[in-house]
């Protein structure tokens, strides 16, 4: 593992264009301001010309001029949130290599229109090294729905869920997975009986638990549906798991390693938005395990890794299950989702945890760029097209 007896090998003479997108299209656009700022005040200015370019709201995609400024003066006058402001730049040309420097990109973008595989494409179309994982990967993991049908199929330990497709423009009429129409009330009633209460309810395509809700009955249910439904057409349906919540972060593409695991003490009644980026939990890094328990959720989130195909970089989140609302023993370590771009912000656990395993910020981005030129060049190899 990269550490300080096994530091990421780099020469400050060979510079790398790092051009760093941020912002985009989604509910995740203000987490990923702050994450790209981190990103970018962490890269070694020796090895790195780095160019923030920010995605608006709209789509809009900008030269960050203020950010680009502040690196030119210090990386320490850098805002503690990047903004998508600027002037518009073609898309295509900005992502070309357009210097004599060797060009990789980092989408620090969280959510759909970003996180989705949908830039990961504009990226592979453009023929461009990138951080993170591919086209397939990163959409397979922000469907909640997919990822988790995937990984069931894998044998990696899970909650129980249920989903449904909202079926009209007008909030009631949904359709099961089986294609059959149904109501919202008539799903919820469904998911009561089969998973019980209290229920997680979120939108499928989403992250930063936006649009993420707790109920306790079927009012509160129908309710969470409808606020889910404004995020995503497909709404997954949780029981809840009471248990430890633990994160592993893993690094890599054949190869990859996991960290130490780190903990989550909720501030909320879960973890959620402000819990995340205005720190509202306690945060316990590295996570009091045993070895023989920090081995198998290593062993996990890796596996649950392998099983999604990601590369580059991604956090897996656990629950530890001890024993079940009704009495039954627990069912240990059960995955809840794996993010594929998680937040680089200052309580972000992923840097955190990879800094606890001896990887601090600056070497991480080194790592996660070198990852990006290594599967670049890996994919070279198999881009015939004649025959």
């Amino acid at each position: 593992m990269p550490g300080p007896e096994n530091p990421v090998e780099n020469s400050d003479t060979d510079q790398i264009r790092l051009v760093v997108l941020f912002g985009g299209r989604s509910a995740e656009h203000d987490v990923s301001c702050v994450s790209a700022r981190h990103v970018l005040a962490a890269a070694n200015p020796r090895r790195y010309e780095v160019e923030p370019i920010g995605i608006t709201r709209n789509g809009s995609w900008v030269l960050a001029e203020a950010a680009l400024k502040a690196l030119a003066e210090s990386g320490d006058n850098l805002p503690e949130s990047l903004t998508a402001d600027g002037p518009a730049v073609d898309v295509l040309p900005i992502l070309a290599n357009n210097t004599a420097l060797p060009t990789v990109v980092f989408p620090a973008l969280h959510g759909p229109m970003g996180e989705d595989g949908t830039v990961q494409g504009l990226l592979e179309l453009a023929g461009v090294p990138y951080v993170g994982a591919g086209t397939l990967a990163s959409a397979l993991c922000m469907d909640k729905v997919k990822a988790k049908i995937h990984l069931t199929a894998h044998g990696i330990p899970q909650g129980e869920f249920r989903w449904l497709t909202v079926d009209t423009d007008e909030f009631g009429g949904v359709r099961r997975p089986d294609g059959s129409s149904s109501t919202v009330g008539q799903e919820v009633d469904a998911a009561i009986e089969t998973l019980g209460t209290p229920l997680f309810i979120k939108p499928a395509n989403m992250g930063s638990s936006v649009g993420v809700s707790r109920a306790t009955n079927r009012d509160e249910a129908i309710a969470a549906v409808e606020l889910a439904a404004s995020y995503d057409r497909i709404v997954i349906i949780e029981e809840e798991i009471v248990g430890r919540e633990i994160e592993i972060a893993v690094l890599g593409n054949e190869d990859p390693e996991a960290s130490v695991a780190g903990e989550i003490i909720p501030g909320a009644t879960f973890y959620d938005y402000t819990d995340k980026y205005e720190d509202g939990a306690d945060r316990l890094i590295p996570a009091p395990l045993e070895p023989p328990e920090l081995a198998e959720i290593q062993r996990l989130a890796i596996a649950t890794y392998r099983a999604l195909g990601v590369e580059g970089l991604g956090r897996v989140d656990f629950f530890y299950e001890t024993e079940r609302a009704d009495g039954r023993p627990g069912r240990g370590w059960l995955v809840n989702e794996l993010n594929t771009m998680p937040g680089f912000t200052p309580i972000s656990m992923y840097p955190e945890m990879w800094a606890a395993s001896g990887l601090d910020y600056p070497s991480l981005i080194d790592k996660l760029v070198e990852l990006a030129l290594s599967r670049h060049r890996r994919q070279q190899g198999h881009t015939r097209t004649d025959h």
